[in-house]
């Protein structure tokens, strides 16, 4: 039976897991096709295709690009992408080159509110500076105290209106679709219930969405409610789309589901995975090779 979970973090983005380990939490739930998708970041996709491999699991590259959008940050996941497509490395290389200067604004905004040295403090939690981002600070106000823990974090800070929170011009839509598909890719929509959007907005943003080529909605994801399934299933199902299925896993104590964990896609939609043809059967793990 398969379990496909294609939205996934690495300590190479701002999960806690490194790429090896994230890949062996999810041979042991049972995910027989994992995708990797790190913030703006290809880098981790190497170790964890190695590591796929000797738990025979299938594995596909992915990514998740920064995307403003009428002043709104969006995320749109590239599935199947070559990773050493030019024009893709040099799109998330601009990305990252923005993300040390967002994060000194946010850290001068909480300065100014009484937290000291949280640049510091988030780049201690941050593996790869490049990436730097609010769950590195979410880290650092754990640690300092001034929440219980991370998902509490940005109910007090680094969101819209709140202290830390710091506007910030990343990709634009048609870009990051145009980065995907031009690596061989899937553009999905990630976790679109998770936006602060009313259902005109929604579908305006879904229109430009399918319009600049992108072809999939994440419709089963940690994100949403059975509500919001529902209504994005018949989002894909009403416009000829395909549906995606992923965790958006960060690590333990910082997601509601681990891989594989997920409930099913429903049965209405078609899956995103028909776009691509894996082996009828995983290679099966090193151990039990015969030699």
């Amino acid at each position: 039976m398969q379990n496909i979970d294609l939205h996934n973090h690495s300590r190479v983005s701002d999960g806690l897991l490194a790429p090896a380990d994230l890949v062996r939490l999810a041979a042991a739930n049972g995910v027989t096709d994992l995708a990797l998708t790190d913030h703006d970041d290809v880098g981790g996709l190497e170790e964890a295709r190695q590591a796929a491999k000797q738990q025979g699991i299938r594995f596909v590259n992915g990514v998740e690009i920064s995307v403003t959008w009428q002043h709104q940050t969006v995320h749109i996941v590239g599935l199947q992408v070559d990773p050493d497509n030019r024009s893709l490395q040099e799109g998330l290389q601009a990305i990252r080159s923005g993300r040390l200067a967002r994060a000194e604004r946010m850290a001068q905004d909480l300065a100014r509110a009484g937290i000291p040295g949280a640049l510091e403090g988030a780049l201690r939690h941050a593996h790869n500076p490049n990436i730097i981002a609010r769950p590195h600070f979410a880290r650092f106000l754990v640690e300092q105290g001034l929440a219980r823990d991370v998902p509490s974090v940005f109910k007090r800070f680094l969101v819209k209106g709140k202290t830390g929170y710091v506007r910030h011009a990343w990709a634009e839509l048609s870009q990051a679709v145009s980065w995907i598909r031009g690596a061989g890719g899937v553009a999905v929509l990630a976790h679109p219930g998770r936006y602060a959007l009313n259902d005109l907005t929604l579908n305006t943003l879904i229109d430009e969405f399918v319009q600049a080529g992108g072809e999939a909605i994440e419709v089963v994801t940690s994100n949403h409610t059975r509500e919001q399934t529902d209504y994005f299933a018949a989002q894909v199902v009403r416009r000829g789309l395909l549906a995606s299925r992923g965790s958006d896993y960060h690590g333990p104590g910082e997601s509601r589901f681990e891989p594989g964990k997920l409930p099913a896609l429903p049965l209405s939609c078609p899956p995103v995975w028909q776009r691509w043809a894996p082996p009828a059967h995983p290679e099966p793990p090193a151990s039990t090779r015969s030699s």
